[in-house]
């Protein structure tokens, strides 16, 4: 009998090694959209398809060059060939410059995360952003909310292998909430994209793999990773396709993981909060999705939407949340308030209205792509961008089209401004442009000159004053034209200020948020005024866009790492400054000097109060 107990004990451990022995290919960073992409991604799939000792394959991100719906049928059409499954997640590529907010890639892969097992071992890869504008890579709230579901189901010994298009360190802002999940787990390694290079990577004790971009780059082939999971170790090693496999550059040791130290673990620190105890949370609220927009508020109510297609409405008194409205795509435009109604555009497609205080449907306006852009509302009147290459006046009160300007190349995501009968707007299609209010004509068009569309005139919100329109590029430009002819009047580019901009409240000056610690500040006026001064107020590096806004002789703006800043524009000095938490910090809704209304891209609503 304790013989027929060893077989079976033996046999066992034997099927269960030969189990654990088999291959797949991990491809990454296929860019189609760009010059080679599409062919090189096509000889990569027709040599997977030769191979037949294959399991399956994953794509990490950055799938397409801008993330357009042409660009994502074309990509799903090529990887549709394999002969083996295939598993995908977005890049940033796939979802900075989106055209649907990353609705359209879910559209065709079917979800922005995954999770499957395969011999034993558990797959878990997660989307990571950003999402229609520049900021660092973060693991969206729903997707951090869903790996907990996946993890609770994971027994303890279960290996596991973690997948991400940014490596799971601090280029992704939320990294630790990734690192502090697998480590309880019995993690082997994880893989990730975005580098473009085969590097070997720690993740605080968990081995790391960044894998080559399928590009060919400035070589004559592109190329892609073939993964060799074995009973001890996995081996990575190049395949270029109609080449012979290259030996492994890569190899992990797989058993039980054990979580060794690397060193001092970073974590971010809220030490800034102690410099300014003045700056009181009055309460905070954490949806269930990202929230990159502005919410708005009225005397009772703070709406807002997050990236689940939720409009959510809480109590501006206690934070407690009052009425949902369900919308079928991401939410990305910062509703405005008029008239006892709340309108904003939806991934869908649709343009909403709805009743403020019971979150009831007023009517809703179909378009035919996403309507990403917020809406201004004037004299009954709504004006707001979309995916459709349209800019519209709709009435508010009934949801009937006024007037349709339709030759917008690229997609809206901005906030238009109105000032002296015009709408002025800029979209992902290199163009800054003015409609007349009433009709819809189109007056100017302009553009920085330069042919790529990612430093378009997009997420500013231009500011006006005295006949000349102001507004900062991703090219680092401060730019003035004169309002009634679109003709350029000046450009500074002094100090990289990156699309943050504001207008002081007499309208005599333009601040800027630069890219490394310092706010600066121009004259208004019709020639090149150079920087009148300049304030550090050591915020760091900084790319977000998040625009100063001036209000009751105090001037409020976010950083990428969650904190609010005030500063004395008179005095130029910092007043205080207030971390929410590690992600990007919207564009804030100044309520008075004592009362910020902040949303940071994890999903976090806050009212501040400052005494």
């Amino acid at each position: 009998m304790k013989l027929l107990l060893s077989f079976a004990i033996l046999f066992s451990c034997f099927i269960n090694s030969n189990a654990q022995t088999f291959k797949y290919a991990f491809v990454t960073d296929t860019h189609v959209g760009t010059a080679t992409g599409e062919e090189d991604l096509r000889r990569t799939v027709n040599d997977i398809n030769k191979q037949t000792d294959l399991d399956f394959i994953v794509v990490t991100g950055d799938v397409t060059e801008m993330g357009t719906k042409l660009e994502l049928k074309l990509a799903k059409s090529i990887l549709s060939e394999l002969k083996k499954p295939y598993y995908v997640i977005p890049g940033n590529h796939d979802t900075g410059w989106s055209e649907s907010g990353g609705v359209d890639f879910i559209r065709e892969f079917g979800d922005d995360k995954f999770t499957f097992d395969h011999n034993g071992y558990r797959f878990i890869a997660c989307a990571s952003g950003p999402y229609v504008r520049m900021s660092d890579g973060h693991i969206p709230r729903d997707a951090v909310i869903w790996l907990d579901k996946v993890l609770k189901k994971t027994s303890a010994t279960m290996p596991v292998i973690f997948i991400n298009h940014y490596p799971v360190d601090n280029s992704l802002d939320n990294w630790y909430e990734a690192t502090d999940r697998i480590k309880k787990y019995n993690i082997q390694y994880a893989i990730c994209g975005h580098g473009h290079s085969n590097q070997a990577l720690n993740f605080e004790g968990v081995p790391g793999t960044m894998g080559r971009s399928n590009l060919r780059a400035k070589d004559s082939l592109g190329g892609y990773n073939i993964v060799t999971m074995r009973k001890d170790s996995v081996l990575f090693a190049v395949k270029k396709p109609g080449l012979m496999l290259e030996h492994p550059w890569r190899k992990i040791a797989l058993g039980k993981f054990s979580a060794s130290s690397t060193g001092k673990i970073e974590r971010p620190s809220y030490e800034i909060n102690k410099t300014y105890p003045q700056v009181k949370k009055v309460w905070s609220y954490h949806a269930a999705a990202n929230v990159v927009l502005t919410p708005a508020a009225s005397n009772e109510l703070v709406i807002f939407g997050n990236s689940i297609g939720e409009i959510e409405a809480l109590s501006i008194k206690d934070g407690s949340k009052k009425w949902v409205y369900k919308t079928k795509g991401a939410i990305y435009s910062s509703p405005a308030i008029a008239d006892n109604l709340v309108v904003l555009g939806s991934g869908d497609g649709s343009i909403y209205a709805l009743q403020l205080n019971t979150g009831k449907l007023l009517w809703k306006f179909d378009t035919k792509a996403a309507v990403l852009g917020s809406p201004v509302i004037d004299k009954g009147l709504v004006y707001i961008g979309g995916s459709d290459n349209h800019f519209r006046a709709i009435e508010l009160k009934t949801g009937k089209e006024r007037w349709t300007f339709n030759q917008v190349e690229g997609t809206i995501v901005g906030k238009p401004l109105l000032y002296e009968g015009k709408v002025i707007f800029g979209s992902w299609g290199r163009h800054l442009y003015a409609l007349d209010q009433h009709t819809g004509n189109l007056l100017w068009k302009w553009n920085n000159g330069n042919a790529n569309r990612m430093f378009s005139p997009a997420m500013c919100t231009p500011v006006a004053h005295k006949g000349i329109v102001y507004f900062a590029a991703p090219d680092r430009v401060l730019t003035a034209l004169d309002a009634n002819s679109g003709a350029t009047l000046w450009r500074n580019k002094e100090a990289t200020v990156r699309e943050s901009i504001g207008l002081s409240e007499d309208g005599s000056l333009i601040f800027g948020k630069t890219m490394n610690d310092e706010v600066v500040a121009y004259k208004t006026q019709a020639t090149d005024p150079g920087i009148l001064w300049r304030l550090n107020m050591g915020f760091g590096y900084e790319h977000v866009p998040s625009m100063l806004i001036a209000k009751d002789g105090e001037v409020f703006f976010g950083t990428r790492n969650g904190v609010v800043y005030a500063f004395d524009p008179l005095e130029r000095k910092t007043i205080w400054a207030h971390k929410i938490d590690n992600s990007m910090i919207n564009t804030v809704n100044v309520l008075r000097k004592n009362a910020v209304l902040v949303a940071t891209m994890d999903g976090v609503v806050s009212l501040l109060n400052i005494k």
